[in-house]
């Protein structure tokens, strides 16, 4: 029979423990191996959705300045040349006095349409939000829904020296123009509202219309609203929405800054 004696007793209880301590140690380590595996893997699916979602918000800004230039050049310029065609055709018949008023009328739609060609020149601008700012942005989409008469837009900033990351800004945009553009197409209103207010720690952006309204429980085109709720989600945002039948509608929207 082995006799084990006190010191040997020790040395077993230390080896015993030691290797308990190193297993454990193995075991946190590679719990945290994993747990950082992890979060880096869902910090890699966030950066991929934002770069997708810019990519889109991009496409779709494109997309939506080729018919707003594609509507200016068919319902504005044309126009005018056409009018400026029929002038020309006028100065064979007309009399010197009147040759010498149409020529000033020729003159004065030449220009305007010079003037038109420019401001059209200006949507073509690749990263137009980074390039105007988020605010001035606004700006010409109001001065292009009145420009083409598609609804009475009250507009009021607070503050036009608005901070916003221009990557964020754009998103913003998108999902702003977005919602101006549901107003247009179904609301029915005439009236289109638009505050912008810039606070100490939030952006807060209100669009309100005295459309039809919808219930939101119901809503058929859902997945609009969830696409915008899950932009917003992605730059720090907050989108809300509350609508009623004949009521109209209001989105607030708050960026975190």
């Amino acid at each position: 029979m082995m006799n084990f004696s006190e010191t040997d007793f020790l040395i077993i209880l230390s080896t015993f423990i030691i290797l308990i301590v190193v297993l454990m140690m193995i075991a946190i380590y590679g719990v945290f191996i994993k747990k950082k595996s992890e979060l880096l893997l869902t910090q890699k699916i966030k950066e991929t959705t934002f770069e997708q979602e810019l990519a889109n918000s991009q496409v779709e800004i494109k997309e939506q300045t080729l018919n707003y230039v594609g509507q200016e050049l068919h319902d504005d310029l044309g126009q005018k040349l056409s009018v400026a065609r029929l002038m020309t055709n006028k100065i064979a018949l007309a009399g010197e006095a009147e040759k010498e008023a149409i020529a000033r009328e020729i003159n004065l739609l030449i220009g305007e349409c010079i003037q038109d060609i420019r401001n059209l020149s200006k949507v073509f601008i690749t990263e137009q939000v980074a390039h105007f700012g988020f605010i001035e942005s606004l700006e010409r989409e109001i001065f292009r829904i009145k420009r083409l008469r598609l609804m009475e837009v009250n507009y009021k900033i607070i503050d036009h020296d608005v901070q916003i990351h221009s990557t964020h800004a754009l998103i913003l945009f998108r999902i702003v123009q977005e919602c101006i553009n549901n107003v247009i197409k179904h609301s029915k209103s005439h009236c289109l509202e638009l505050i912008v207010k810039d606070e100490e720690a939030q952006v807060k952006i209100e669009i309100n219309d005295r459309g039809i309204g919808f219930d939101t429980n119901i809503d058929e085109d859902g997945s609009g609203l969830k696409n915008m709720a899950s932009r917003a989600k992605i730059i720090n945002a907050d989108f809300q929405i509350k609508s009623s039948e004949n009521k109209g509608t209001n989105v607030l929207i708050t960026y975190n800054k």
